[in-house]
Formats: structure tokens, sequence, C-alpha cells
């Protein structure tokens, strides 16, 4: 556990490469996956915290494909931002979950602040910034509540408080902070990382998704002024994208764990059992191993084919948001989701039983498909997902509005 002081800057005169299109994010994003993929073995088994990764993604212009046109970025599909974090997620979870916070910080922005603050933040991002976050607590009974205060002072405004599970906070240049005022308000503050006051720990222990860079931030008495605050309860009392959006990112994660998964079982059975290829009728093959195969691709393909479906209607839904289209995107993102939780831990468990003896071999990493689906999919329970989607097949009862659907 480590106090956190890396110095993490960005130089606006420093030009990044300004992505045109979703073919473009795209060719981008696979060129980059194959450099992560090199040592990503390496960087989970000694926890070594990929901050020359994620400078070279974030340098890419992919964390700011989702900057709305207007604003000059390309604003790409839901189903880009999808395929992108899978990609990555496929070849490191924590890479792949990283960015997860920043683009969600970014659509509450599109949703709550003024013209004003958009124009300064997506600049910002535009020349390279990144957010992470300071979201959750764990000194209060539910995740609803919050003891992080937002005070009006005579210089401004000042936050204090404390934070955990602040997922990219130690490579970001920002730090969204959930906040209350004395109304029980909620705001999203945008903290310099460096502000006095901020002090980040490096105390994330998960046995999976191990360099996420999830620590602590302890926030004392600091200084933020009125523009970098923008309104995050109204981001949930009126219909926007913000909850379905989020929740596609992690559906996202998960079914490029999976994804990855399945094409590292076949690799290994390949090369464990050269008859995998042969006919089914022949006295060499091996009808049960195919058997779960079968059904890992139909299971793998099922979460894909939905998290396709859950973008559409994300899309759907951007250009006039309403209770239906809204509650829409949120069904069919809790679908996704709940499969997408059960695939993951599926076909990165079969990984390891059908590589056989070989799979539980610490050099060769298989596990860390495993342990980063395990971790990833506690993030919030899936079957409250199965139980709304239920819930409105059964009583047309539509969903809540919240960060989790």
């Amino acid at each position: 556990m480590t106090s956190y002081q890396k110095n993490i800057s960005y130089t606006p005169e420093k030009k990044i490469h300004l992505i045109q299109s979703d073919a473009e994010a795209l060719e981008i994003a696979e060129q980059l996956a194959l450099q992560f993929k090199e040592n990503a073995i390496l960087r989970d088994a000694e926890r070594i915290l990929p901050f020359a990764e994620i400078e070279a993604y974030s340098q890419s212009g992919l964390w700011a494909i989702t900057v709305p046109k207007e604003f000059g970025g390309a604003d790409v599909s839901s189903d880009t931002v999808a395929q992108i974090i899978a990609l990555m997620s496929g070849v490191d979870g924590s890479i792949g979950q990283i960015p997860q916070n920043h683009f969600y910080a970014l659509e509450v922005l599109r949703n709550t602040g003024t013209v004003q603050q958009k124009q300064k933040l997506y600049a910002e991002v535009l020349q390279g910034a990144r957010l992470g976050n300071a979201l959750a607590e764990f000194k209060t009974q539910n995740a609803t509540q919050k003891h992080t205060v937002l005070r009006k002072t005579d210089y401004g405004f000042e936050i204090t408080g404390e934070k955990f599970y602040c997922t990219g906070s130690l490579f970001a240049h920002r730090i969204p902070t959930l906040v209350k005022d004395q109304d029980n308000r909620e705001y999203l503050a945008f903290i310099p990382r460096h502000s006095s006051g901020v002090e980040l720990t490096d105390d994330w222990s998960g046995f999976g998704q191990k360099t996420t860079g999830s620590g602590s931030v302890k926030l004392n008495q600091v200084k933020v002024s009125a523009e970098d605050i923008i309104p995050f309860d109204t981001a949930f009392s009126q219909p926007t994208l913000v909850g379905p959006f989020a929740q596609m990112m992690h559906a996202a994660i998960e079914t490029g764990i999976a994804r990855a998964a399945f094409e590292e079982t076949l690799i290994r059975i390949r090369q464990a059992r050269p008859w995998i290829d042969s006919n089914l009728d022949t006295a060499a093959g091996d009808p049960l191993t195919k058997f779960e195969l079968g059904r890992l691709i139909a299971d793998v393909r099922a979460s894909e084919v939905l998290l396709k479906q859950a973008a559409r209607s994300i899309e759907a839904a951007k250009p006039q948001p309403t209770v239906e289209n809204i509650a829409k995107a949120s069904l069919d993102i809790a679908k996704v989701r709940a499969h997408s939780t059960e695939t993951a831990l599926k076909v990165s468990s079969k990984l390891i039983e059908l590589a056989g003896s070989r799979g539980s071999q610490s050099e060769d990493g298989l596990d860390r498909f495993w342990r980063n689906a395990r971790v990833h999919t506690l993030h919030d329970a899936s079957r409250w997902k199965y139980y709304f989607i239920a819930n409105y097949e059964v009583n047309a009862v539509l969903p809540p509005r919240r960060g989790t659907l």
C-alpha cells in the first residue's frame, strides 16, 4: 500500500492524433491491442501498472472518440466503443476497464454540463487528458449513501471525503468525484489530480483486474471552482443514456474476456489434441470435447449479439431520449450484462479445464482470464438485472434509471 504521487501531466500544446471515423478508431484499436498483448501476462503476474500502455492508448486519440462532433470529436457509435473495449479487455482485462470511467464521466458531461463546461473539458480530452473516478465509498451502509461533501466557501467550493475503488485515477489528469451539497443534491466535480489536499493510495489488492489502479482517493479540503462542477443527480432523474452506456461498457469488458478465453481454449486444445479438427465420425474424434466447445461457441456468440443489440438500442435513443426508449436500452443492456457475466465465468473456467494439466501452469497465465472475469463480474449483481427484465415482461414495470442499469 503506497501513497501515489507519480507526475501525471499532459501538455495542451501537444497535439494527439484526432480520430475522424469509426473505421479509423477500430483500426487503431486493433494495432494497439497487438502491442498491449506482448507483456500482458508479465504485467498481471508482477502487478506492473500499465502507465506506458495507457499513455499510448490515450495519445492514439481513442480516449476522445466519444466527444461530440460539435466540440471537435468523432462521436463514434456505441457499437464501436463496445468493440474497442471488448478487444482491449480480451488482451488485458485491466486495460480494458481503465478507460470505462473516463467515458462514463464524458457521458455525464454530455447530459448535464453547460456549453462552457463542455467546451473546456472536451478540449482537454482532445488534447490528451484522461479522467479517472472517485465515486464509491466504503464507510456507508449502502451504495446510495455518500459522505463526501461539497461546501461553498468565500473562494468557491471545497470538498472533503474519502473514496475507494477509484479505477483509473492513478493514470488520470482529472478525477471526477461524486459529492453531495448541504441540500443533498449530487454533483460530479472534475478535480485536477495534483490539487492540494488530494491523496491517491495504491491499495487495490484484488486477485483479478490487478492493474486497474483501483486504489483509494482522500480529499482534504480540496478547492474546486464552480466551472468544474456539474449536476449528477439529474442524469438519472430525467431519461438519459448515462446508465445504459455505463453498463454497456461493463458488458463489453466481460464479452471481450469471454471471447479471448475461448480463442485461447482453441489454441490449447489444438496443441494438446490434434484431432480436434477431425470429423466427428472418425474414431480419433472426441465428441465430448467438441460438445463443450460447441456450448462455449454458442454462449460467446450470444453475448456478442446481445451486446450489439444493446448498443443499437443506445444509438436509437440518443437523438431524442424518452422514458420508453431509455427503458428499452436499459433492458437490452441488462440482458447482455447478465448473459456476459455467466459467459465470461464459464468460458474462462472451461479454458483451464479443457487445457488439461497444462492449464494450471502459472507461467502460461491462463488463470488470468478467470480471475479477471470473477473480479469484474462482482461490480454489480446480475441477479437484479434478471429481476428487472422479468418484472417488465410480467408486470410491464419499467426499470429504474440508475448507473447499474
